[in-house]
This record gives structure tokens, C-alpha cells and sequence, in this order.
């Protein structure tokens, strides 16, 4: 959520940007093409970028030498043309991408290739779908998840869900509290995911299994993961055994 409102919050300032730019060349466009035209500025770099700001189509497409090549193919002819500067200046630029893809990808090692993000989401998809995790004399061997669009839907589940029994803050109400160090069927990610997914039946407590998918149920757990420690008021009387 923080980086798509960052993005935004970005792309909106720069969006801005361009039109005060624009506005500012349109009104001293004469001034622009005055100084384009001395000798001493059009053909410096700088020169050239006043070429573009007022309209030097030149710059763009580049000028025709109309100077045929000398070989005929069927009847076609070939003129001795510059390529279009948009075309040279965008080779530079890819090529300048390609260094920074293969630094980034191949050199740091900080992004991963499309084989190892494969095999990642292929590990992720057989842990959500292992023939274990309807074993409930099995536990999972999951990790809570961090992001915050997967917190956010941890959240609502709980409150439609859990809440009743749990509490608004999962401080406990007729089911125990969630955000102390005392559990009674433990408090790690894949107890708390094994103790939702299957329930306690002598305790109340009903089994998600089938109402809520795997990833549902992994979302919930870590929501209630992250409250630990957070001392909700009203907090109900510590039930179970402590866990470090």
C-alpha cells in the first residue's frame, strides 16, 4: 500500500512537473527560437536541446541527403540517409538499460530471474496444495507473511470471522487472548494455522477447513501473528502456557 501511495504521490508531482514545463516553453517559445537561431548556440549540445523545445524537426528525423546508394534491387533504390536521431538516441539508451539490467540481475544478484521466480512460486504454490496440510497430526512449515496487502486481508477476515469469539483487538472474550504469550494450542505461525483449519471442537473453537482457503487461512494466522505484544485494553486473563 506505502509504495503504490509513494508511486503515486510521484508520478501525480511529476505529472506537474511537465505541464509548468510546458506552459513555461509555449510562453517563451519566441525567446527560445531567437536564441536557437544564433550561430554560436545551434549546433551545441544545449543548442540542440532549445532545437527540440521549439519545434526543429530536424533534430528529430534528421536531414535527407537525397544521395542514392548506386545499386537498384527490382527497381528499388536506396537513398545514403542518416538514421533518425530518435532511433540512434534510443540504441544508446538501450544500451545503457542493458548494462544496468545485467548489473542488477546477473551481477548483485538482486532480482531474481524468471527460472528462480518460478521455482519460488512453484515451492509456494505446493506448500499451499502439500497432501500434509490436511493432516492435521502434521504441521505446516509455513512462514508469516509480511506485506501489507496480505495483513489487510488477514485483518478482515478476522474481524468478520474471529472477532465474535476472539475480540475486536483479539484481547479474548469467549474464546482466550491472542496477543499475550500464553496459548493453549500454541502460538507459533503453523499452531495457530492448524488450530484455525481444523478447530478445537471440545473447546467451541470450529474448523475453517473449507470455509476459508489455505491462503485465507495463512493470511488470518499472520494478522494474528503481528499482534503480539499489543496490549489491547480489556484484555482477558492469560489462558495456557507461556510461549517464548
Amino acid at each position: 500500500m506505502l509504495f503504490w501511495f509513494l508511486l503515486s504521490t510521484l508520478l501525480l508531482v511529476l505529472l506537474v512537473f511537465i505541464l509548468l514545463f510546458t506552459m513555461i516553453v509555449v510562453k517563451m517559445k519566441p525567446q527560445l527560437r531567437r536564441l536557437y537561431e544564433l550561430p554560436t548556440v545551434h549546433d551545441t549540445w544545449s543548442g540542440k536541446v532549445v532545437g527540440l523545445l521549439v519545434g526543429d524537426t530536424a533534430l528529430v528525423v534528421g536531414k535527407n541527403k537525397d544521395e542514392l546508394m548506386g545499386h537498384d534491387y527490382d527497381g528499388i533504390t536506396e537513398f545514403d540517409n542518416d538514421l533518425p536521431p530518435w532511433w540512434k538516441y534510443g540504441f544508446y539508451l538501450s544500451i545503457v538499460f542493458a548494462f544496468a539490467y545485467m548489473g542488477y540481475y546477473h551481477v548483485a544478484h538482486a532480482g531474481q530471474l524468471q527460472l528462480a521466480e518460478y521455482e519460488t512460486e512453484m515451492r509456494q504454490a505446493t506448500l499451499l496444495v502439500s497432501a500434509d496440510a490436511d493432516d492435521p497430526n502434521k504441521l505446516t512449515t509455513y512462514t508469516p507473511l509480511k506485506t501489507p496487502a496480505d495483513l489487510d486481508a488477514g485483518k478482515t477476515i478476522f474481524a468478520t470471522n474471529c472477532a465474535p469469539c476472539h475480540g475486536a483487538s483479539a484481547e479474548g472474550k469467549v474464546g482466550p487472548n491472542l496477543t499475550d504469550e500464553f496459548w493453549l494450542h500454541g502460538g507459533d505461525i503453523n499452531h495457530v494455522y492448524k488450530t484455525i483449519k481444523f478447530g478445537v471442537t471440545s473447546k467451541g473453537m470450529v474448523a475453517w477447513k473449507g470455509k476459508l482457503a489455505s491462503k485465507q487461512i495463512l493470511q488470518v494466522s499472520s494478522y494474528i501473528e503481528s499482534l503480539k505484544g499489543s496490549k489491547p485494553a480489556g484484555a482477558k486473563e492469560p489462558q495456557g502456557e507461556k510461549e517464548l
